[in-house]
């Protein structure tokens, strides 16, 4: 053990719970065709640190460290037509950085994607116009490509307890400490600092621990530019083989980064939505993937989404399971 680095963290930790809070409201409008608690809990990523959830209050918690290290704990309710973000920092937050929460917040919740081609398509369709009805189809996403990426590795080949767990190790031993014993996600160059024995042994991340670190190392020698995907240019196809050009991402975890860029072409297969689509379509019946692909080729550039949203219709008719 680095007993230098372990003793800055304990001062770091210590300092941060010495400080007195300071608390900020901000108010964020909200279109008509927003839901904000169906975002929330659209896919697991609600259940992962540093997001947290208040079922009873409906609220989505987070940690969001800015790009000058600021860190800032947002608690959010959706009240009337507006997001009300109650924010919580160590020192004052500036404008500037209340602008970044801003803009963080409504990446996070995909404030600015305009859906209305999706819903009209979805009212088109008889079996499918509940989605507009309960204005579903916004997928939670993390402020930064680097996270979803991560955090999409660290889904593959495994159960969700075991995402959770390695989700919750990489935050707990790298993240940056708030108070309460609240970190955020680790940066690139936090994870690119380890070694992939700390990853196998710590982290627990086993045959994805050189993925993850190669990523990182990556990204923070500027190699790997993922933050540029949300923008990108090029066409879904092209951008699924970059993402795919990524060691630990294959189709699966490719098509499903897409989904959390805005981009549908793709249904994501895993074992656990082929098993539904079984019991939906199929009485139970296991068929190819060729011919899943085909069920959904209708759906043209909005397929993948409408797959996962037919494939969780019971989280919004009964009760969301995060």
């Amino acid at each position: 053990m680095d007993l230098r680095a372990f003793s800055v963290d304990i001062c770091v930790t210590l300092l941060s719970m010495r400080l007195d809070m300071i608390s900020t409201t901000l108010h964020i409008p909200l279109g008509g065709q927003f839901g904000f608690w169906q975002t929330v809990n659209s896919h697991g990523w609600c259940a992962l640190v540093p997001f947290d959830v208040d079922k009873s209050e409906q609220r989505l918690g987070r940690l969001l460290e800015l790009q000058n290290g600021t860190l800032v704990r947002c608690s959010l309710h959706r009240r009337s037509s507006n997001l009300t973000a109650e924010l919580k920092s160590a020192g004052k937050i500036t404008k500037a950085e209340k602008d970044e929460v801003r803009r963080q917040l409504t990446e996070c919740l995909r404030l600015d994607e305009d859906l209305s081609e999706f819903y009209t398509e979805a009212r088109r369709r008889p079996h499918y116009r509940w989605i507009a009805r309960q204005r579903a189809g916004r997928l939670l996403r993390a402020p930064t490509v680097f996270e979803d990426v991560v955090k999409m590795i660290c889904t593959t080949n495994c159960s969700w307890a075991l995402t959770e767990s390695m989700v919750g190790n990489l935050v707990r031993n790298l993240g940056t400490p708030f108070d309460n014993g609240v970190r955020s996600f680790p940066s690139p160059q936090a994870l690119a600092q380890v070694t992939e024995k700390y990853l196998r042994t710590h982290i627990r991340t086993g045959y994805r621990s050189p993925y993850l670190l190669e990523l990182a190392t990556r990204i923070a020698e500027g190699d790997l530019k993922i933050e540029h995907w949300r923008s990108s240019t090029l066409s879904s196809e092209e951008l699924f083989e970059e993402a795919r050009s990524v060691k630990g991402m294959g189709t699966y975890a490719a098509g499903n980064i897409l989904k959390l860029l805005g981009r549908y072409d793709y249904l994501g297969l895993d074992s656990w939505v082929r098993a539904k689509f079984y019991e939906l379509h199929k009485k139970g019946r296991r068929v190819s993937d060729k011919t899943i692909e085909r069920h959904y080729a209708s759906f043209g550039k909005w397929k993948g989404l409408f797959f996962w949203l037919e494939m969780t219709r019971e989280w919004y008719d009964r009760k969301f399971p995060f």
